[in-house]
């Protein structure tokens, strides 16, 4: 047996850079004499849940699955929304839960069983749902994947801050975000070469595949060894709501800030509909989908260290650039569907559009994200990121549904062409923002 550990320590070190495996920071002492092992739990948990939500992007895959099935337009709208404010309201609430148990890995386990489950409620759907049941119940599943997306992440955390030491969580995100990349590249390879076949039940496989993800990542989070922590402490949660809504009437800056970051929601609510766009011209066949995933992999893996750097001299205007991307991006989506040409008839102008909006749409997260975080102050930092969150959830759920209407009567592309006068009026009031770097 003891060979076994020593190879893996070894490997930890090389992953990690790190000389010494029992070098600490943080974290208690049980923990670092566990840190290896721990450490490769947490990367083939971190692998399992984002391959799983690539494989089920609310952005990408569900709007193919809605469009296959023959779902009303409108319920397209609601996709997103659904999808980032279920795990993005409730966090207040749930932190406080959370708090309450000494083995925070618990709640992680039972966010990942949930979301395996609701994955293949949908690989389901994707074979026997039809029309506008199907579509509301991908939409009611949706729901309970999100709340334990939500359950989740804020448990994820809270694990990696008591099982991993400093400087070396980055590195640990860095090796799952690259194998989880390439996984979903290859994926979307396959899916390219399945070419003009039916994509129903290939489809239900890629949605099958996305809950064996899941089902990963809550048995990696069930072996992890975690050292019991406290359970006192903190703010009511009604009492944080009513400090941060305080906050929010007193701080000027902080109001203009989610003002323009609610207008950049339109980066996000444009991807579906340009995804939806590109399936009318495969049908139900899953070659056009695999060109999508593959084009919007590369555009990720590409994007974020350009924006990283920029938002490190100018969150500001990243944000306004994201909102002048948004724009440029929807009208060339609209203008594509509109345009009688034949080459316009293919998926390729919406997968080179959707590639330009996941490049927008990772300038905007990166943006917005700096800003807030360079904006606050150490001591209502955490206040300031979970109002803002609160806040953009709320947000999600009616301009998403607005939105939806406005598909139902306008059509995909006249609905883009709404949100890039949508992105237009974030660029402006981004670059209305003070300089906070």
């Amino acid at each position: 047996m003891a060979a076994p550990e020593i190879s893996q320590t070894r490997l930890y070190e090389w992953l990690t850079g790190d000389d010494d495996s029992r070098m600490c920071r943080d974290i208690p002492d049980e923990a670092c004499q566990e840190q290896p092992r721990n450490f490769f739990l947490h990367l083939v948990a971190s692998l399992g849940n984002k391959l799983a939500d690539e494989l089920s992007s609310a952005r990408l895959v569900l709007p193919w699955l809605l469009g296959m099935i023959g779902a009303p337009l409108w319920m397209v709208g609601l996709l997103v929304p659904i999808r980032e404010a279920g795990a993005l309201l409730p966090q207040v609430f749930i932190a406080g839960f959370i708090r309450l148990k000494p083995e925070r890995k618990w709640v992680w386990v039972l966010g990942g069983t949930l979301q395996a489950i609701a994955a293949g409620l949908l690989a389901l759907l994707a074979l026997f749902g039809h029309g506008g049941l199907g579509g509301a119940l991908v939409l009611g599943v949706l729901v309970v994947l999100s709340l334990a997306r939500g359950l989740s992440s804020i448990a994820t955390k809270d694990v990696l801050g008591k099982t991993i030491a400093k400087q070396r969580r980055g590195t640990l995100m860095g090796w799952s975000g690259s194998v989880a990349g390439g996984v979903t590249l290859a994926a979307g390879g396959v899916l390219v070469l399945l070419g003009d076949r039916p994509g129903e039940l290939a489809l239900a496989v890629l949605l099958g595949v996305a809950a064996l993800g899941w089902a990963v990542n809550a048995l990696c989070a069930a072996r992890i060894e975690e050292v019991p922590g406290a359970v006192e402490g903190g703010e009511n949660a009604w009492d944080s709501v009513k400090t941060g809504l305080t906050l929010l009437r007193d701080d000027r800056d902080f109001l203009h800030f989610n003002v323009a970051r609610a207008l950049l929601l339109a980066s996000a609510l444009a991807l579906p509909y340009v995804a939806l766009l590109g399936q009318e011209q495969s049908g139900a066949e899953l070659g056009g989908l695999g060109i999508l995933i593959v084009v919007s992999g590369v555009a990720g893996m590409l994007a974020s260290p350009v924006w990283g750097k920029r938002a490190d001299a100018s969150s500001r205007r990243v944000m306004r650039d994201g909102g002048l991307g948004t724009a440029t991006g929807c009208l060339l989506g609209a203008a594509f569907a509109w345009w009688p040409a034949a080459w316009s008839e293919t998926v390729w102008p919406y997968a080179l559009v959707y590639a330009l909006l996941v490049i927008v749409h990772a300038g905007v997260r990166l943006g917005r994200k700096t800003y807030v975080v360079d904006m606050a102050g150490a001591d209502n930092r955490a206040l300031y990121v979970a109002l803002s969150n609160t806040l953009t959830g709320v947000l999600m759920l009616a301009v998403g549904g607005l939105v939806g209407l406005l598909a139902q009567w306008l059509g995909s592309a006249g609905l883009l062409a709404v949100l890039a006068l949508m992105g237009l009026a974030a660029a402006a009031s981004a670059q209305r923002l003070p300089e906070v770097e």
